[in-house]
């Protein structure tokens, strides 16, 4: 993340592609060839590293089912 590039949203290095954008383009490119083909600066590497980092940033809690009566 850099405060000076796309409002410090993180981003995949060296790109202007922000994570949340990748992960719009996953789903919505159901075809991976097509999806680097339309942006070929994005790799496997770089999607398997912003769906991590998107993972590892969402609150992962556990809550208790309710009893049933």
């Amino acid at each position: 993340m850099d405060p000076a590039r796309m409002n410090g949203q993180p981003c995949l290095k060296g790109t202007r592609l922000t994570v949340r954008r990748i992960l719009e383009l996953v789903s919505l490119y159901l075809d991976r060839d097509e999806l680097k083909r339309e942006f070929p600066e994005l790799d496997d590497d770089g999607i398997r590293q912003a769906l991590a980092f998107a993972a590892a940033n969402l609150d992962d809690r556990s809550f208790p089912l309710a009893e049933s009566a």
